[in-house]
């Protein structure tokens, strides 16, 4: 956890991403990252120079068999509030609407709702789980896939529900967080999307995992690319 505390800090402080008085939800899958980010920012509020709170949100998509239990009763040992909203979003997808390629889709309807939780309980920020290779996943993606250099940001506003959304995790490799969900033994959901695995982005995690395997290097260039080269990335 120290490891992956001074790096969540440098991001933190890089970009500014938490101040006095933040109510901050940080947005629970139940995979390793968002518990990771759940439990490291319920460390660093401990010692942060600046007084914030932390909440944990879950949007239950509707699939039958997933139990959030473990979660709630992980937020308990932490000290953390935990809340966990029912929604029918794998119906509409899957059944209604029978979408073949329902990623992004998805992915918009659960930051809608994770969004609309937030504010509903207080919220001037939420928190999401990206790593370090989330971020060169996505810039891949938007340039392979969009014709397009792009990448999510460290902080965003959204301006029609006053809203932050910040990404902790950012420097954070996904090799640190594999670690330390092995060591501590974390309650992860296992996602039961009929899509986990088929995914576009698996497809760029598979590429840049075998660019990186033949250049112990590159995932740094290409991070240092991201904050060169975008102007939501470039350091305060």
């Amino acid at each position: 956890m120290k490891r992956i505390l001074s790096t969540m800090r440098r991001a933190v402080q890089d970009y500014k991403m938490i101040e006095a008085g933040d109510k901050i939800a940080v947005g629970v899958s139940g995979g390793k990252d968002s518990l990771t980010l759940l439990a490291a920012l319920a460390a660093y509020r401990r010692f942060s120079e600046v007084p914030f709170e932390v909440i944990g949100i879950t949007i239950n998509m509707g699939f039958s068999g997933v139990d959030y239990s473990p979660v709630a009763e992980f937020c308990k040992e932490i000290n953390v509030e935990y809340i966990e909203k029912k929604t029918d979003i794998a119906e509409i997808l899957f059944d209604v609407r029978k979408e073949k390629n329902p990623c992004s889709l998805c992915s918009r309807m659960r930051r809608g709702a994770v969004n609309d939780l937030a504010k509903e309980n207080g919220c001037n920020k939420v928190a999401l789980g990206h790593n370090n290779e989330d971020a060169i996943e996505t810039f891949f993606l938007s340039l392979f896939y969009e014709g397009r250099l792009n990448c999510f940001s460290p902080v965003s506003y959204l301006s029609r529900r006053d809203l932050k959304v910040i990404r902790p995790l950012i420097y954070v490799p996904e090799g640190d967080i594999k670690g330390f969900a092995r060591r501590t033994n974390l309650p992860i959901v296992k996602n039961p999307c009929p899509m986990d695995g088929v995914s576009k982005r698996q497809e760029m995690k598979d590429f840049i995992n075998e660019k990186n395997s033949n250049d112990k290097h590159f995932k740094a260039r290409m991070m240092n690319a991201i904050q060169t080269g975008l102007e939501d990335w470039k350091i305060l």
